[in-house]
């Protein structure tokens, strides 16, 4: 084997035989969005032969790979590689081998770096979780290995992969900005005391209407106001007014405002200490004059800021014909507070965009991709504290375990994206059967699972045999092709009930009702 093997050439992986068939690149890895590099798979199996074949055929889907055959040099490998991708052999396994992978589910450096696990598929009934329990895998594929179902699951943990790491980078810069802007407060009293009303938990609206209240109280003005407008606009938004404080949004024509149109052109404070003078105010006062307007104003301020780059304005300070003319001290005291309020506002956003990145995360952590339901890992911590909760309330818990029926032919006959598409038909399917307090989850493959608190056995048999007429009623969308009609195999299980008195117990039975089904001629419900 001088270049790997030929199309339809086999390689022996301990007692199975894996097809390494020549596959056509026709979804090659995308180049990640996190790093801009082609994607790391590290291939961690015992047998040489075995994890050298692997190795070929992600190469030849365009992976960078690095192949490790020493489970205790593992670790090593991973500080020098850093994948993107764990892909591991579980056979044999082993408490040593569980220990090491929950190592490296805990370790900072790698707990995004998602596991996947090879490993036969269960012929004793058992539930995969046992065989492969989640703490230590996101995903597992089964062996013998089809290549179009490893390559699919490798590119969605990828892809997960790849946009939590967006979101964490997101989140950081998000932090950092927010530190930057908590500096930026000012030292001056007076300054200080705005800022204990002016708090990133406010609106931009509210920091407006608290910053032209003090600056005109602290300034002793009778006119201040903050106007939303950029260089080149012809009106501006008058968003907050002292002297107006119930008229909120007001356009203005920013021709009859020349310090406006001074201060965002040139971004630098503008000071007019008389404007019946100042050259500035020419063309306004021949406007007063044709109107036969008697403007009461003596001192006009216009100091610029910045937001962000989509949103600027000026902050107006004026003084009427028989109050003081505004001066330079004046204008620094102004600039020192719209600073502080301008840093203010970007907290808030800031803080914001923090708790919008938490909630992207929670929902990467807790949701399957593919369906966006709760995700196998989610899920068994739901199902854990329900169970805790109806032993404590002495109330009842349905588990519903539904699997697709003949699932395989679709993702043979049609292709994965067909099958992914029907995959996301049923999770809205099921998604929009249950109520608010019903939990749904995506178990792996086409298994889904749905918790139905406060439900008898009965109430559960009622909900299953809705869901599988619905679900054998519903013409899937094949891409284009006619209509798919699908079926799916039910098992219930309830908690308390006979043999049923702990979260396994639960489990096990609904699997069992399950292969009932199945075995029973499927699209049926057992208990």
């Amino acid at each position: 084997m001088s270049s790997g093997p030929d199309c339809g050439s086999y390689s022996r992986v301990r007692d199975s035989v894996v097809p390494l068939q020549s596959t056509p690149r026709t979804d090659a890895p995308t180049v990640s969005r996190a790093t801009g590099t082609t994607p790391h798979v590290l291939v961690a199996d015992e047998d040489p032969v075995a994890s050298g074949a692997l190795a070929w055929l992600l190469r030849e889907q365009g992976y960078q790979v690095t192949s490790v055959s020493e489970r205790q040099r593992l670790i090593d490998v991973l500080e020098r590689t850093r994948p993107d991708l764990l892909l591991v052999d579980v056979e044999d396994l082993g408490a040593a081998g569980e220990q090491l992978l929950e190592r490296v589910k805990g370790d900072e450096r790698w707990r995004d770096v998602p596991i996947v696990v090879a490993t036969h598929l269960p012929t004793n009934g058992k539930a995969m979780s046992v065989l492969v329990p989640p703490r230590i895998a996101d995903d597992y594929v089964t062996k013998p290995f089809r290549v179009p179902e490893l390559l699919a699951r490798i590119n969605t943990q990828l892809r997960a992969h790849s946009e939590l790491r967006l979101a964490r980078a997101a989140l950081a810069a998000a932090r950092a900005e927010l530190e930057r802007a908590r500096e930026d407060v000012a030292s001056n009293r007076q300054i200080v005391d705005i800022l204990h009303e002016v708090t990133g938990e406010l609106s931009a609206t509210e920091i407006y209407r608290i910053l032209v209240r003090r600056v005109s109280r602290a300034l002793s003005l009778s006119r201040c106001s903050v106007v939303l407008a950029s260089a080149g606009d012809e009106t501006g938004a008058v968003v907050a007014s002292f002297e107006d404080p119930a008229t909120p949004n007001l356009e203005i024509r920013l021709e009859r405002y020349p310090e406006i149109i001074a201060a965002l052109e040139s971004q630098r404070p503008v000071l007019i200490r008389d404007a019946h003078s100042d050259a500035m105010f020419e063309q306004v006062r021949k406007l007063w004059l044709e109107e036969g307007r008697d403007v009461a104003v003596r001192s006009v301020a216009a100091l610029p800021f910045n937001v962000d780059r989509w949103r600027s304005g000026v902050l107006v300070l004026r003084t009427e014909r028989h109050e003081r003319d505004l001066a330079h001290d004046d204008v620094e005291f102004a600039e020192a507070v719209v600073t502080a309020a301008v840093a203010a506002i970007k907290r808030a956003q800031a803080l914001e965009s923090t708790r919008a990145d938490n909630r992207r995360l929670e929902a990467l952590a807790t949701t399957d991709p593919l369906t966006r339901l709760l995700n196998r890992r989610a899920l068994l911590e739901r199902l854990s504290r329900e169970v805790d909760r109806a032993k404590r309330y002495e109330s009842m818990l349905t588990l519903l375990l539904l699997d697709i029926d003949h699932f395989k032919r679709i993702n043979d006959e049609r292709g994965h994206l067909v099958g992914d598409a029907v995959l996301r038909q049923i999770g809205a399917l099921v998604e929009a059967s249950v109520r608010t307090v019903d939990i749904a989850a995506r178990y792996g493959g086409e298994e889904f699972v749905l918790l139905l608190p406060e439900t008898s056995q009965d109430g559960g048999i009622i909900f299953a045999e809705r869901l599988r007429e619905s679900i054998e009623r519903y013409p899937f969308d094949a891409s284009g092709e006619e209509p798919l009609h699908l079926t799916a195999s039910i098992g219930v299980a309830t908690f308390p009930s006979p043999r049923v008195d702990s979260t396994e117990d639960l489990f096990g039975r609904a699997d069992e009702a399950l292969y009932r089904a199945k075995s029973s001629g499927r699209n049926q419900v057992r208990t």
